[in-house]
């Protein structure tokens, strides 16, 4: 699979390796907390993932997180995800990745890349790669060992979607380093 492994780690620090004062935040750091922030739009009590999708010019050009049909009766769901299939959220809730994707400005999503909280299952996975959107840049790995997940990576490595994982610095140094940041 095309997944750089290594994690890339978010330095939130205002300096950077070398003591030298550092501009700003990276690009793969500001789009992946944008997709942490929108994750918080999401009523799902126990996952609440978040989606950007990015042109090659750095632009925002798709935003989602995960949630039931829009302008439906919320009323005829419910978030849970054990017992009967019907039963669950499951069959009714629409993906980060997938809201993203249908939300976005352009129906041209060649060479995009997408920044997600959550490795995407195989669904988002072939909508992914049939959009020929090019990265996947990722926070968590939670359920790599299912089917679902072991299936995406196939996709991926099969139509050259490129995948690696960032990584959050712990909440209290995230909290510190905003703090530090904007009020010296």
């Amino acid at each position: 699979m095309n997944d750089e492994r290594s994690e890339q780690h978010i330095n939130l620090d205002a300096f950077n390796d070398h003591g030298e004062a550092r501009a700003s935040l990276t690009w793969d750091e500001y789009f992946i907390l944008i997709a942490l922030f929108t994750s918080l739009r999401s009523k799902d009590p126990r996952s609440k993932v978040g989606a950007v999708l990015v042109n090659r010019e750095k632009h925002i050009v798709g935003t989602g997180y995960n949630g039931f049909v829009r302008e439906a009766d919320e009323n005829f769901f419910n978030w849970r995800s054990d017992g009967e299939w019907l039963q669950t959220k499951y069959p009714y809730v629409v993906h980060a990745e997938q809201n993203a994707i249908l939300n976005a400005t352009t129906s041209e999503l060649a060479d995009c890349s997408i920044y997600t909280t959550l490795f995407p299952c195989n669904e988002c996975a072939r909508i992914i790669a049939q959009k020929r959107i090019k990265d996947v840049i990722y926070l968590s790995g939670k359920h790599m060992e299912l089917d679902s997940r072991k299936a995406t990576q196939v996709i991926f490595e099969a139509s050259g979607v490129k995948c690696r994982q960032m990584a959050l610095p712990p909440f209290e140094t995230l909290a510190q380093s905003v703090v530090k940041n904007l009020f010296p």
